[in-house]
């Protein structure tokens, strides 16, 4: 495949040269696609050689809000010239309405803020483990959790323990104990995976990495009236789908269901900064005494400025309805192209999982394609690719992107 490139002042193709001195000095655990960008607005990127980009994956959801929103800037930027880490041994002044704010928006008593999605899930787990023993009464290190098929949580060893993803656990073990793995989706098989030692119950309300993989109407409803019984919390993992990505606050929102704890972040940062976060009750959180759980820059001030920001954006519900409304126009487009290079399709809000057919090519193939056309998007588990516009993205451009889809797949 061809590369757009410019020239340095030594004749160098700009984007050639930057690829290959990024791939000389990194690492290589991502395959990112040939393309180095350096600047963003809204929902276009530009790269190095002036070429601009639709950005159709919006940073796995981190930038829902668009690149250099400026309500977000402009709160960063104030924040910048005051005050920017204090660590957790110390108070600041933007901590308590951010933690306040975010409690009110989940409807919860409690905010532990942290920094990755990743440290959001450990916190969780740490979190019911300890209820688990402190106050339902499980055995000392006796806690399991149920987890499900196809789950993405994160990359630290412990949640790649628990992954039936081969890239992501192989060569990583050994791994830690105490979850039980079910089906995603069956609510019978997580029903007979509970025992009096399980916790909590670990999901995610659609499974974002997988493909955007919606489980059956009902069944979050279900697994809150499981959980509700058996006496075992239920932790929602709303990284990627909650903030307004499918059209409610959160993904839970949509079976009118209130997990014990929330898992949030990506979106919460705003694109800016990271900022997670686990949301929950006293009668949960509380089990947390100083000393037992932290991190030096989670709830910085940085954070907690743009955090905050992004909840009084969300709060007025303008995001979320803009999410339902241009995903009906996703989701027409979408049926539109099945039968005509696409296999099948899933959406909820603006948020799409798009299976291609093999014959067209893979999912990178497709995504490397879209580049040439000046399109962003994500491929995963080989056929499918991945949409998530910025919820700020004009009905014209959205429009503009699934043409250059239906182009490609022609």
């Amino acid at each position: 495949m061809s590369i757009t490139t410019g020239t340095t002042g030594t004749g160098t193709p700009t984007t050639s040269l930057e690829v290959e001195r990024a791939e000389a000095r990194t690492a290589h655990n991502y395959h990112p696609l040939p393309v180095v960008l350096a600047h963003g607005e809204g929902a276009w990127m530009t790269d190095v050689d002036g070429k601009r980009f639709l950005d159709l994956l919006a940073g796995y959801s981190a930038l829902n809000f668009g690149h250099s929103h400026p309500r977000l800037l402009a709160t960063a930027h104030a924040q910048l010239d005051k005050l920017t880490l204090t660590s957790r041994a110390f108070i600041h002044d933007e901590f308590a309405d951010f933690c306040a704010a975010l409690g009110d928006l989940c409807g919860k008593e409690l905010v532990l803020p942290m920094n990755t999605g990743a440290e959001a899930v450990e916190t969780a787990i740490k979190v019911s483990r300890k209820w688990g023993y402190e106050v339902k009464g499980v055995p000392a290190d006796q806690a399991r959790i149920v987890v499900a098929t196809g789950n993405f949580h994160g990359r630290t060893t412990t949640i790649v323990g628990f992954s039936d993803d081969p890239d992501a656990r192989d060569g990583f073990g050994p791994f830690a104990p105490g979850f039980d793995m079910v089906q995603y989706g069956d609510l019978a098989a997580l029903e007979a995976a509970i025992t009096p030692d399980t916790v909590a119950v670990l999901i995610e309300p659609i499974q974002g990495e997988g493909g955007v993989i919606i489980p059956p109407e009902g069944y979050l409803r279900d697994v809150r009236e499981i959980c509700t019984r058996e006496n075992v919390l239920f932790a929602a993992d709303e990284i990627q789908a909650g903030l307004g990505r499918t059209g409610r606050t959160f993904a839970c929102d949509h079976e009118g269901v209130v997990p014990d704890l929330y898992i949030l972040g990506k979106a919460l940062g705003g694109g800016i900064v990271p900022v997670s976060a686990v949301v929950g009750n006293r009668d949960v959180l509380g089990v947390l005494k100083p000393g037992q759980h932290g991190s030096t820059f989670g709830g910085n001030p940085l954070a907690c400025a743009v955090g905050h920001e992004v909840v009084q954006m969300l709060a007025t519900g303008e995001l979320q309805d803009r999410a339902t409304e241009l995903g009906e126009i996703l989701r027409e487009r979408l049926a539109a192209l099945v039968g005509n290079g696409v296999v099948s399709f899933r959406t909820r809000g603006l948020w799409a999982g798009v299976d291609i057919d093999p014959a067209i090519g893979t999912g990178r193939q497709v995504c490397e394609r879209l580049m040439e056309r000046g399109v962003l998007a994500k491929d995963t588990h080989g056929s499918t690719i991945r949409l998530a516009p910025p919820l700020v993205i004009s009905e014209e451009d959205l429009h503009w992107g699934l043409d250059q889809l239906a182009a490609v797949l022609s």
